[in-house]
């Protein structure tokens, strides 16, 4: 993937799998209707499995984005991410330095980068994060010991670092709104498409936001 190729990513509708909240029998029927609903981009977590199984779902779930051409992010695993030629790693402050996955997975791969403060998200950036996935905005069930960004905070951020920002953590069609004016290049949703019991609408509701916010 080229350096303009990335530039193009559309990050607005920003799936985040959790398969202990999904209503379908697998992930990749999640991520095609969501799809299907306007989903514009994947990123895989799989916290609680073994790395074949994470191995084998990814497969599984890249099938799916490659069909759609939409990118397919790999959640932590480095490892995964090259082995199935993933579009891209999305990492935390706890994973390995961003510097490091930078120079592992080359310069051509997407990578994303949690921040939590305007000091890690500045601190991104040098690293060659290509995104920065603020939050979590609110506290949610996903990650109830998840540190709180706050509104101020996604500001100065927003007004300081030169790369997109989606914002993740308590996500949802109620809680979306309230960003309909702030310059945030994606929304990362979890419960708020995988739970619902129609993925397909609940993606459609989360896209209508844009097209608001783009009016």
């Amino acid at each position: 993937m080229t350096k303009q190729k990335k530039k193009l990513i559309d990050y607005r509708v920003y799936l985040v799998t959790d398969r202990d909240l999904m209503s379908t029998a697998t992930l990749a029927e999640a991520v095609e209707q969501s799809i299907l609903g306007g989903c514009t981009i994947v990123q895989l977590r799989e916290k609680h499995c073994s790395s074949l199984a994470f191995y084998k779902t990814a497969l599984e779930v890249k099938a799916i984005t490659e069909k759609y051409q939409v990118p397919l992010l790999i959640n932590d695993r480095i490892d995964i991410a090259l082995a199935i030629d993933a579009d891209g790693v999305h990492v935390g402050q706890k994973d390995l330095p961003a510097a490091t996955v930078r120079a592992i997975i080359g310069p051509d791969k997407i990578l994303g980068v949690s921040a939590a403060t305007l000091e890690e998200a500045v601190q991104a950036e040098k690293d060659g994060a290509d995104y920065l996935g603020v939050g979590a905005m609110f506290a949610n069930q996903t990650k109830p010991d998840a540190r709180i960004t706050s509104m101020k905070t996604l500001k100065e951020i927003l007004d300081t670092v030169h790369i997109p920002v989606v914002i993740i953590g308590g996500i949802n069609q109620q809680t979306l709104p309230q960003f309909l004016y702030m310059p945030i290049a994606g929304a990362a949703i979890v419960s708020g498409i995988i739970a619902a019991p129609d993925i397909t609408k609940a993606t459609k509701e989360i896209k209508d936001f844009w097209l608001q916010k783009n009016k």
